[in-house]
């Protein structure tokens, strides 16, 4: 009996949870418009929208404010965990606090908060201003992700590179970075995802006419959603699948020929 309530509670988790991807990967198909008639199995809003040429705009505005803020924020939140690593603990411990409030605040006060800030610089909103409040909400979640890892590394390797002959920055690719490496891709996944789906700081800081995926199907909502939204929320989502089934099976891949080689 016990048994038997876990695997319901377990199905209607999943079910709350992927019944409605379904039903919008079901309606991505329908040739009718309605979405409460299924008006016969069709690939025209897919074709659609590789012809919509607003969507395909917002989809590279979105692409490219999420790869550039994930990149600078990685960089950027790598060079403050390095630097807060070698501070004291009392000024650490507050540094990390500091940095900790953004995640802890609420967004539409950060996009107002950046938005004013625009303004009094006298900065023209559009693509500039997107970029630098993604990158600026994200460097929080980077060193999040690094600093468990920094905690964990042997300063002594560090101190014996340095003292065989290696320069500040060898030293650093070769014995620090690569310890740090899984932290930083972890950052700069976290930030990629978080760039990719912010609404409500794009909202406040975006400029006329220009558009990401969020602004845009908030703005079809108001009109009403064009089944090419389906078609592309769809794709986005078989994207994301592959990939994360290709990055688990990676490492099982790697245990299973390290065994091989073992035997």
């Amino acid at each position: 009996m016990k048994n038997t309530m876990k695997n319901i509670y377990m199905a209607l988790i999943f079910f709350f949870l992927y019944a409605p991807i379904a039903t919008l990967m079901v309606l991505s198909f329908n040739a009718s418009k309605t979405r409460s008639k299924w008006g016969g199995f069709t690939f025209k809003w897919y074709s659609s929208l590789f012809r919509n040429d607003e969507i395909l705009e917002a989809l590279g505005n979105t692409l490219l404010i999420a790869v550039v803020s994930a990149l600078a924020a990685t960089v950027i939140g790598t060079v403050a965990c390095v630097a807060m690593n070698s501070m004291k603990k009392r000024f650490r411990t507050v540094l990390m606090g500091i940095t900790n409030i953004p995640m802890l605040n609420a967004e539409i006060v950060t996009g107002i908060s950046l938005m004013l800030l625009f303004i009094s610089m006298g900065l023209r909103f559009g693509l500039g201003t997107i970029l630098l409040s993604h990158i600026t909400f994200n460097i929080p979640y980077v060193i999040l992700s690094i600093m468990p890892r920094m905690k964990q590394l042997n300063p002594s390797t560090y101190e014996a590179a340095l003292d065989l002959g290696a320069s500040h920055t060898t030293a650093f690719f070769k014995v620090v970075f690569p310890d740090l490496l899984p932290g930083i891709l972890s950052g700069f996944l976290m930030a990629f995802t978080m760039s990719l789906d912010d609404f409500i700081i794009t909202h406040f800081t975006k400029g006329a006419g220009v558009d990401t995926l969020s602004t845009k199907i908030y703005t079809e909502v108001k009109k009403g959603i064009k089944p090419e939204m389906y078609a592309l929320s769809t794709l986005i989502f078989v994207t994301v699948l592959v990939l994360l089934l290709l990055v688990n099976m990676a490492p099982a891949k790697n245990k299973t020929q390290k065994s091989s080689k073992t035997i």
